[in-house]
């Protein structure tokens, strides 16, 4: 019984993300959490939803993000210090 509300919430969240790819809101994250949801239970969500986050490393690293940020913060603390 358990399985089948897990699968039920998970499945409807992840519906709702996929919609919303096309609608306005934030699709992408409501999927994750959708895929959260039923790691809980299912090993393959799991799987997908730790493939999921390695891609989002790996474009997070390869947009110098990290980077762009530390130069901002030397560059706003440097302003403040005469």
């Amino acid at each position: 019984m358990k399985k089948f509300f897990i699968t039920l919430m998970g499945g409807t969240v992840v519906l709702i993300g996929v919609a919303m790819l096309v609608l306005p809101g934030p699709g992408l994250l409501v999927v994750l959490a959708g895929l959260a949801i039923l790691a809980t239970e299912f090993i393959w969500a799991r799987r997908a939803l730790r493939n999921a986050k390695g891609t989002i490393a790996k474009a997070r690293r390869k947009s110098g993000l990290k980077e762009w940020l530390r130069r901002r913060r030397t560059e706003s603390t440097s302003k403040l210090i005469p």
